[in-house]
C-alpha cells in the first residue's frame, strides 16, 4: 500500500512544486524594482501574480481571472512585458488542464490572445508590432496545447482509474453474492442430511418401543442406533451451523449433477463418472485404501469435489483429455486427486470468465476442516488436490426397514 503525504489535502509533491513556481515568479518581479518601468508597484503586482499561483491546482478559474486582472493593471500602467508575465502563461496552462469544463480553458485563450495584441502594441523595440504579436501568440498557443493535450491524458487516466475501482467492487459484490448462493446450497444440503438421520432415528425408536416386550437384545440394538444417528447428526448441524456463521473466505456456486437428487453418495460416483465418460472426457479411475464409514455430508462434499473437477477438465482441458480420478482411504483422511493432462480438443466457443467453482469447493472443504491444492502442472493439464480428515467417531449407516 502507498503512503502519499499531504498539506491541508493536497499531495506534498504538488504542494512544493507550486512553491517554487511562486518563487520563481517573485524572482523575476524583483528584477521589475531595479531596472523595469513602474519599479515598486510593478514588483507588487508580480509578487501578487506569484502568491494566487499558490492555488492554481485548486481554483484553477478563479487564479486566471485574477491573474488576468493584475495583467490588465500592468496594462493600463503602459508598464509593458516583463518578465513575470510568465505568471499568465502558467495560469492559462492550470485553468486548461485543472478546469473542471473546457470552456474555461477556452475563454482563458481568447482572453490571452487579446493580451497578446495589447502586450505586442507596448513591447518595446524595433520591427513590425505584428511580428512580436505573431511571436508572442506562437507561443501561447503552444502553451494552450501542450495544457489541452495533458488534460486529456489525465482524464483517460482518471477514466481507467474509475473504471477499474468500479469493476472491483462489481467483483467484491459478486463474491459475496456467490458466497451467499453457495452457503444457501450447502445448508440446503446438509439439511437434507440432517433430516434423513432425524427419519431414521425416528424409525428405528419407534421399532424399540414395539420390541421392548417382545426381543429385549433388538430393542438395544435399535437403541444403539438411534444414539449413534443422533451423534451423526448433531455433528453435521454443528457443522452447517458454523459454515453459516463464518464470515471468512469468499466461495462460488457448484454445478450441480442432478437437481433431483441432492443426497449423493460414494456408491453414485461410477454413474458420475459414466457421464463424463459419454461427455468425452477419457477418465482412469482408482481407489486405494478400503472406504470406511463416512456421515453422508462429508461423502456428498467428496462427489461435489469430483464433479467440480471434472466439470473444470471438460471446460478448460476440452472434449478428449485424459483425466485420473483417484481416491485414496487412510486411517485418517480421505485424499481426492483429480489430475487432466490438457490436451483435449479446444471448444468452440471459450469458457466463460468469472467462474467461482475453485472457490465453492474450497468453501465444502473448509466445512470439514480439509485442504484443496489446485494448479497447473508442469508437462501441462491442472491438478486438483483435496485431502478431508476423517472425524473422530465414525458415523454408522442405517437402512430403516
Amino acid at each position: 500500500m502507498t503512503v502519499r503525504r499531504t498539506l491541508f489535502g493536497r499531495p506534498l509533491r504538488g504542494v512544493a512544486f507550486d512553491v517554487a513556481v511562486a518563487g520563481v515568479v517573485v524572482l523575476f518581479s524583483l528584477t521589475a524594482a531595479v531596472n523595469q518601468p513602474g519599479g515598486w508597484a510593478s514588483t507588487g503586482v508580480g509578487a501578487a501574480m506569484a502568491v494566487v499561483l499558490l492555488f492554481r491546482r485548486t481554483h484553477p478559474s478563479a487564479v486566471t481571472v485574477v491573474v488576468a486582472a493584475l495583467a490588465l493593471v500592468q496594462v493600463i500602467a503602459r508598464w509593458g512585458p516583463l518578465p513575470y508575465d510568465v505568471a499568465v502563461l502558467i495560469a492559462l496552462y492550470s485553468v486548461v488542464k485543472y478546469g473542471k469544463r473546457l470552456r474555461d480553458g477556452v475563454l482563458a485563450g481568447a482572453v490571452a490572445a487579446v493580451g497578446v495584441l495589447l502586450a505586442a502594441v507596448q513591447t518595446p523595440g524595433v520591427g513590425a508590432w505584428w511580428a512580436t504579436a505573431l511571436w508572442y501568440a506562437l507561443v501561447t498557443g503552444a502553451v494552450w496545447l501542450v495544457a489541452l493535450n495533458v488534460r486529456t491524458r489525465r482524464l483517460y487516466v482518471l477514466s481507467l482509474e474509475e473504471r477499474a475501482t468500479t469493476l472491483e467492487r462489481e467483483r467484491e459484490a459478486e463474491s459475496r453474492a456467490a458466497v451467499a448462493e453457495e452457503r444457501t446450497r450447502i445448508a440446503r444440503e446438509l439439511h437434507d442430511v440432517v433430516a434423513h438421520s432425524m427419519a431414521v432415528m425416528i424409525v428405528q425408536a419407534d421399532g424399540a418401543r414395539f420390541m421392548f416386550d417382545r426381543d429385549p437384545e433388538q430393542a438395544r440394538t435399535a437403541v444403539k442406533v438411534v444414539a449413534e444417528t443422533g451423534r451423526a447428526a448433531l455433528e453435521e448441524m454443528r457443522r452447517l451451523v458454523g459454515v453459516l456463521r463464518d464470515a471468512g473466505p469468499s466461495a462460488g456456486s457448484v454445478v450441480a449433477a442432478d437437481p433431483e437428487h441432492r443426497r449423493l453418495a460414494l456408491a453414485e460416483l461410477p454413474d458420475l463418472l459414466a457421464r463424463f465418460r459419454d461427455a468425452g472426457l477419457r477418465i482412469h479411475d482408482a481407489a486405494t485404501g478400503a472406504p470406511p464409514a463416512l456421515p453422508p455430508g462429508l461423502e456428498l462434499t467428496v462427489y461435489r469435489v469430483v464433479q467440480e473437477a471434472l466439470t473444470n477438465a471438460l471446460k478448460h482441458a476440452g472434449v478428449g483429455a485424459a483425466v485420473d480420478v483417484t481416491l485414496t482411504y487412510t486411517a485418517d483422511a480421505v485424499v481426492v486427486r483429480v489430475v487432466d493432462d490438457g490436451r483435449g480438443r479446444p471448444a468452440v466457443s471459450p469458457a466463460p470468465p468469472g467462474g467461482h467453482g475453485l472457490l465453492g469447493m474450497c468453501e465444502r472443504v473448509a466445512v470439514y476442516d480439509g485442504s484443496l491444492t489446485a494448479g497447473a502442472q508442469p508437462t501441462g493439464g491442472w491438478q486438483v488436490e483435496v485431502r478431508l480428515p476423517l472425524p473422530s467417531e465414525p458415523a454408522t449407516e442405517v437402512i430403516a426397514a
